[in-house]
C-alpha cells in the first residue's frame, strides 16, 4: 500500500507536510509526491526508488508553500495527479490495488476520456480514479461513485480549494486517522505520524467515509457504512510499530502474536530467540517473554537506509536488499539453538537464502523458524504486494506434492490436516531450517484482537470480503 498524508492549517503547512508525508517511508519504494495549494497549486514528484524521501524533497520544501498540502510515498504510481475538471482545479493521492482498471479504462476510453499518464502497467491508478471521480455530480458524488465501480480497495485525499476532502476505502481495507494541533488538522494512513509533530488523533474514518478537512474544522460529507474488513497483514508486517488501527497498536499485537508462537513450543530447546529485523523484532520479543529465553540480536540490520525487502516490485532489487541490509554476528550465533520469528514467509527465497543461511554459515546448531500468520495462499486482492500465485511458497509445496497445480486447496488450509503437515514439512526442506511451525488463523485473529468478520483474510483463506 501507499502512504498518504495531508494538513490544513491557518498558516504556511509545508514543514508539517513534508515530515508527516516521510513518516510513510516504510510503505512505498518508488515514488514521493507533494502537493501544496496556496494562491496556486505547486506539486513537486521525485522517484525515491534509490534514495530516501527527504534527501530528495529537501529542496522542494524550502521553497513550497501553502496553508494546505498532500503528500504521498507510492508503491508504483506517480503521484500527486493534477486535474483541472468541471468541479474546479484539484491534486488527488490514492492507497490502494483496483483489479479492473483494464476495464475501466476501457469505459472511460469509449466515452471519450484521455489519460495523460501511463507506466510499464498501463495508466497511472491515481490518474483513473480522478477520471472515475469527475463523471460524479459532485466530488462527493463522484468519490461514492468511483467506490461503486472499482474492484479492490482505493483510500484517498483530494486536495482542492475547498480543503481536503479524505475518504476511506468501502470495506475499511486501509486505514485513515485525522488529529489536530491546535488550528491545524491533519490526515494520515498511519498515525504514528502525529506524536512528533504534536497532533492528536481525533477520529478514524470509518470505511466508506468522507469528511472534508478545512482550516475551520471537518464537515461529515458521508457516513461510514457498516462493512468493516481492514487488512490483518497490517498488524502483522505493513504497519509501523507505534502505530494504531481501530484503536489496537501494531506493537502490542506482534508481541501477543509471538507469545502465541511460543506457547506452541513448550517441546523443543532453544538458546537464543531473535527477529527478523525489523517487522520480526517485535514477535520475538513477545516470544522470548513467554517462553523466558533470551532475546538477543545475531542479525542487524544496517541502517534504515536499506528499506523492506518485501515491498519493491522487482524480485531482483527485493534479493539485493535482503542481502545486504542483515549483518551477522558469528560470536552470538555460533554453537547456539536459535528460534527465529518472522512476520510471514511468502516466497521463501530471502528467508532462506539471506537469513536462514547466514546462520548456518555461522555455525548456528539448530534454526527453528517461527512465522508470525499462517502460510500465504492466495495473492492480495486490495494491495500491491505479492500479485502471481506461483511466487507463494506454500503453492510451490502443494504443487510439488501433488505434481501438478490444483484449484481446491483447502484440505491444505486446515492446520490438523495430514497434507498440510506434509506441505510444512516440505516448506521447511526448502527453506532448509530444523523446525518450521506457523501460527494458526485463529490465534493470529485473537492477538489482532477485533472479531475475525471485521478483518480481511483472503491471503490465508482465499474467502473475500463481503459488502
Amino acid at each position: 500500500m501507499s502512504g498518504i498524508f495531508g494538513v490544513v492549517s491557518k498558516s504556511n503547512c509545508i514543514q508539517t507536510l513534508f515530515y508527516g508525508t516521510d513518516y510513510h517511508s516504510h510503505l512505498g519504494t518508488e515514488f514521493g509526491g507533494m502537493a501544496v495549494l496556496g494562491q496556486n497549486f505547486t506539486r513537486q514528484i521525485h522517484n525515491i526508488s534509490q534514495t530516501q524521501f527527504k534527501s530528495k524533497f529537501y529542496e522542494d520544501y524550502r521553497h513550497m508553500e501553502g496553508n494546505k498540502g498532500i503528500g504521498v510515498i507510492s508503491d508504483s504510481n506517480e503521484q500527486p495527479m493534477y486535474i483541472n475538471s468541471r468541479f474546479g482545479p484539484f491534486c488527488l493521492v490514492t492507497s490502494g490495488l483496483i483489479e479492473n482498471k483494464e476495464k475501466l479504462t476501457k469505459i472511460l476510453f469509449d466515452k471519450g476520456y484521455s489519460f495523460s499518464e501511463a507506466g510499464k502497467d498501463g495508466v497511472n491508478v491515481t490518474e483513473l480514479i480522478a477520471k472515475l471521480i469527475i463523471t460524479g455530480k459532485d466530488i462527493v458524488d463522484g468519490i461514492e461513485k468511483m467506490f461503486s465501480l472499482i474492484e479492490g480497495s482505493c483510500s484517498l485525499l483530494l486536495l482542492n480549494k475547498d480543503g481536503i476532502y479524505a475518504a476511506r476505502d468501502r470495506r475499511g481495507y486501509t486505514p485513515l486517522v485525522i488529529g489536530k494541533n491546535n488550528d491545524t488538522w491533519a490526515v494520515t494512513a498511519e498515525n504514528h505520524a502525529f506524536p512528533n509533530l504534536g497532533f492528536e488523533t481525533v477520529k478514524f474514518l470509518q470505511p466508506g467515509e468522507i469528511t472534508l478537512i478545512t482550516d475551520k474544522g471537518l464537515v461529515a460529507k458521508k457516513k461510514g457504512g457498516r462493512t468493516n474488513q481492514i487488512c490483518s497483514f497490517l498488524w502483522i508486517y505493513t504497519g509501523f510499530p507505534a502505530s494504531d488501527y481501530e484503536n489496537i497498536n501494531v506493537e502490542v499485537v506482534r508481541e501477543r502474536c509471538g507469545r502465541a508462537l511460543a506457547r506452541k513450543d513448550k517441546d523443543i530447546g532453544v538458546d537464543v530467540v531473535t527477529g527478523v529485523p525489523d517487522s520480526g523484532l517485535a514477535h520475538a520479543l513477545g516470544y522470548a517473554m513467554e517462553s523466558g529465553k533470551p532475546f538477543r540480536r545475531p542479525l542487524v540490520k544496517y541502517t534504515p537506509g536499506y528499506g523492506r525487502s518485501y515491498t519493491p516490485p522487482s524480485q531482483e532489487t527485493r534479493d539485493l536488499i535482503a542481502k545486504m541490509k542483515l549483518v551477522p554476528i558469528k560470536e552470538i550465533i555460533k554453537g547456539n539453538r536459535i528460534v527465529v520469528c518472522e512476520d510471514s514467509i511468502v516466497r521463501g527465497t530471502q528467508l532462506k537464502n539471506f537469513t536462514v543461511n547466514k546462520l548456518w554459515d555461522c555455525g548456528a546448531k539448530e534454526v527453528h523458524v517461527r512465522p508470525a500468520c499462517p502460510p500465504l495462499m492466495f495473492p492480495c486482492k486490495f494491495c500491491l504486494s505479492t500479485r502471481n500465485i506461483n511466487e507463494l511458497v506454500a503453492r510451490r509445496a502443494i504443487k510439488a506434492l501433488e505434481g501438478r497445480d490444483i484449484e481446491d486447496v483447502s484440505e491444505y488450509l486446515d492446520p490438523n490436516s495430514r497434507k498440510y503437515k506434509k506441505m510444512v514439512e516440505w516448506i521447511a526442506r526448502d527453506i532448509e531450517v530444523t523446525t518450521l511451525r506457523y501460527q494458526t488463523i485463529e490465534n493470529m485473529v485473537k492477538a489482532i484482537g477485533l472479531p475475525r468478520k471485521q478483518l480481511c483474510l483472503y491471503c490465508w483463506s482465499g474467502t473475500e470480503p463481503k459488502d
